[in-house]
C-alpha cells in the first residue's frame, strides 16, 4: 500500500507529493522549497520524479533532485499511455491535455488514487488560457477521465477530492463535449 505525503510548496502553494512503499519513494511535482522536500525524503531511496506538466510551479526543484540523487524524470516527453512499474510502484499514465498540452495523470489502480496536476481541482478545473491550454481539449480529457471508477484525486493545488465528488459537483463535468 502506498503512503502519500502532501507538501505545499512555493508562493503558488503547489502540492508536491511524496509516495512511499517501505523505504522507496517517488516524488510528484517538486515545484519549490527544495530543502523542505529533501527533509521529507532524507532516509528514503528516491526512485524517480513524476511530473504532471511542465509549468514552473511544478518543476522548480526537478534539476536539484536530479543532480543530488541522479534519478530519472518521467513526464509527457518520455511516457506513453500505458502501465509502468518503477520499483514497487505500478501506475498507468493518462494523457489529459487542456490545462497544458503536456498534462498527464498518474493512476495507481491498486491503491485507488490518481495524481492529476492542474487538470482537476475540487469543484473546478485548471486554467485553459495559458500557453498550451485549450478548453476543447480539456472537455475531451474530462470525458475520458469520467470513464474511470471512483478514485481519490490528488490535485496540483488545493484539497484532495474524488472522481465521484467531481462528477456530482464540478460544473465542468456537466458540460457536454464541444
Amino acid at each position: 500500500m502506498i503512503n502519500v505525503k502532501k507538501l505545499e510548496v512555493g508562493y503558488l502553494k503547489e502540492n508536491c507529493y511524496i509516495l512511499t512503499i517501505g523505504n522507496k519513494c517517488l516524488i510528484i511535482d517538486p515545484g519549490d522549497d527544495y530543502k523542505k522536500i529533501k527533509n521529507e525524503i532524507e532516509n528514503l531511496s528516491v526512485l524517480g520524479i513524476l511530473v504532471t506538466h511542465n509549468h514552473f510551479d511544478h518543476i522548480g526543484c526537478v534539476n536539484d533532485f536530479v543532480n543530488e540523487y541522479n534519478i530519472k524524470v518521467f513526464d509527457y516527453n518520455n511516457l506513453n499511455e500505458q502501465q509502468y512499474k518503477i520499483g514497487p510502484f505500478v501506475f498507468n499514465v493518462i494523457f489529459t491535455p487542456g490545462h497544458s498540452n503536456d498534462s498527464i495523470c498518474y493512476y495507481f489502480e491498486n491503491d485507488n488514487i490518481m495524481f492529476v496536476g492542474d487538470f482537476i481541482f475540487k469543484n473546478n478545473i485548471g486554467r485553459c488560457d495559458l500557453p498550451g491550454g485549450n478548453i476543447n481539449m480539456m472537455y475531451k480529457s474530462i470525458s475520458k477521465i469520467k470513464e474511470y471508477p471512483d478514485v481519490i484525486i490528488f490535485p496540483g493545488h488545493g484539497s484532495v477530492t474524488s472522481l465521484d465528488i467531481e462528477k456530482k459537483n464540478n460544473p465542468f463535468f456537466k458540460i457536454e463535449q464541444l
